[in-house]
């Protein structure tokens, strides 16, 4: 497949990729190369294959960890001018936590762990509002803001717990009040993980719907990698899934994670072909993006097997799925055979 320099997309459906880790990337001079083996700015080579949007994570007080810490207020602010000022749309992803928060773990930020149901309400508008100002004042406007990261179990437990729906809602309006506080237009996204997993994302989001959470898109990560299986077993629950979340809750839907081995770029490419064709699919355009999750962490800086950067500093194959009008590639095509029917060896040979 021939690549083209693109600018940013104007249409409705985004092509992101989270780049956390791309600040201390950065910081550490690790040296990202092209295709072809330039050494160029990574956002400039996302932009190459088609991303147009650009996710970043926030903690509230992080460490200097190399890969679990750094994606401060000011490290945030300071990449999403960067991206916007190179026409990146932006999507702000607040875990509420110092480190990361996921499924496995919903810790409250050391500063309010003693602190009192309404005043972790107050902590969370107040945190929210701070950084939605501070990145206004930089030019910045948020397209997305997620109110949590893959709150499966809620979030800032055991206070957010979803033993108790009417408290998690409430943690998220407050999020989602700062939000609109700063800028109405801003989506506020609330993001789960295992998309394929319709009985528990109908739980979930029942649940908040009778607490009267307020929210505009339900966001949902895809990993079949962790689930250990291939993506070929569960892309249609996740296309059944998207259908059910946008027309059970009228809301927007997005795959705000995805990712792959980077050790098999083909499948992986596959995969990110499957999985906007079910998001574009979504009926009444509710379908609005997908973002790959540290397309650029490359294993040999991060460990992390799931990025799209190979050890050659290169993207790999799995980027050119974002690419307009990229289509599942077979690399062992059946090629046309001929059958010597006059050889008594072939008479009783079938093929399949």
């Amino acid at each position: 497949m021939k690549v083209q320099a693109e600018t940013p997309s104007t249409s409705t459906f985004a092509k992101g990729a989270d780049v956390g880790w791309l600040s201390q990337m950065e910081a550490t001079n690790y040296i990202f190369k092209d295709k072809a083996g330039n050494v160029k700015d990574c956002l400039s080579i996302l932009k190459y294959y088609g991303i147009d949007s650009i996710r970043l994570r926030t903690w509230v007080n992080p460490s200097d960890s190399k890969t679990d810490g750094h994606c401060s207020t000011s490290e945030v602010i300071a990449m999403a001018a960067k991206a916007k000022a190179m026409g990146f749309r932006i999507m702000i992803d607040f875990h509420y936590s110092d480190t990361w928060a996921d499924p496995g773990k919903q810790v409250k930020p050391l500063a309010w762990k003693d602190h009192d149901f309404d005043v972790l309400k107050t902590d969370v508008y107040d945190y929210t509002l701070g950084v939605m100002n501070a990145l206004k004042i930089a030019g910045v406007t948020p397209e997305w803001v997620q109110v949590g990261n893959e709150t499966n179990p809620g979030m800032m437990l055991p206070d957010g717990s979803i033993k108790d729906y009417s408290k998690l809602a409430q943690l998220i309006n407050r999020g989602y009040d700062a939000v609109k506080a700063i800028s109405n237009n801003t989506k506020v996204i609330i993001h789960i993980a295992d998309g394929y997993d319709n009985v528990n994302f109908r739980k979930y989001f029942d649940g908040l719907k009778a607490n009267n959470a307020k929210y505009d898109v339900i966001g949902m990560s895809y990993y079949p990698y962790w689930a250990g299986t291939d993506y070929t077993s569960n892309i249609d629950a996740l296309g059944n899934n998207l259908n059910d979340m946008a027309a059970r809750y009228g809301k927007e839907v997005m795959v705000v994670e995805v990712g792959g081995l980077d050790t098999e770029p083909i499948n992986t490419y596959n995969m990110l072909v499957a999985v906007q064709a079910k998001v574009k699919a979504v009926p009444d355009n509710k379908g609005t993006g997908v973002f790959y999750w540290e397309p650029e962490g490359a294993k040999s800086w991060s460990g992390y097997a799931l990025s799209a950067w190979g050890s050659d500093g290169k993207p790999t194959k799995a980027m050119e799925a974002f690419i307009p009008g990229a289509i599942e590639y077979n690399p062992f095509p059946v090629k046309q055979v001929t059958i010597d029917n006059t050889s008594t060896t072939n008479k009783n040979s079938k093929f399949c």
